[in-house]
């Protein structure tokens, strides 16, 4: 009987584990909201800069003591690269690829990351804007108005996107 081949985490087509894309998000999240570049995070971490680029894209698996490494370089517990994981990529992961393959689970559509707003530069642009308000006061109300607006407009229709670009 032949074995199959071992995808390493990888899924059915050779692409990257979408577990380790998000890792990957949000490392290079972080970084830039440090204004840290590939090739400063790659000193600090005795690496290049293109095996950043590759853990940042997902290519290259990042390793628990690396993982490590890159929490403390960048001041975040390990939590922070596991946050905001949407269901569909934890069900993405080597294990529940693992027993996918044995028939006990069953496989969902994959995640779109296209629609990831933390990818978004507005994203990156509002957080740095608000840990620049030296007023940590001020910075809390702001906090909180957006929250409630959030929720006060969460069931209306999408603005123009025309309009949002004026933004």
């Amino acid at each position: 009987m032949k074995q199959k081949k071992s995808l390493r985490g990888r899924i059915e087509d050779n692409e990257p584990n979408p577990v380790d894309i998000h890792v990957g998000q949000r490392i290079r999240l972080r970084r830039t909201i440090l204004h840290i570049t590939q090739q400063q995070l790659a000193e600090m971490l005795g690496l290049t800069f293109q095996q950043v680029q590759k853990y940042e894209k997902g290519m290259n698996r990042v390793g628990a003591s690396r993982l490590w490494d890159i929490s403390r370089v960048l001041e975040v517990p390990m939590s922070f690269f596991f946050e905001d994981m949407d269901a569909s990529v934890a069900q993405k992961s080597p294990r529940m690829l693992n027993m996918s393959e044995k028939g006990s689970f069953l496989a969902e559509n994959q995640h779109s990351f296209d629609d990831d707003p933390m990818k978004r530069a507005e994203t990156l642009e509002l957080v740095r804007a608000y840990y620049k308000i030296p007023n940590r006061a001020i910075a809390k109300y702001l906090f909180n108005l957006i929250v409630a607006l959030s929720k006060s407009t969460a069931g209306m229709a999408q603005v123009d996107a025309n309009k949002d670009e004026d933004f």
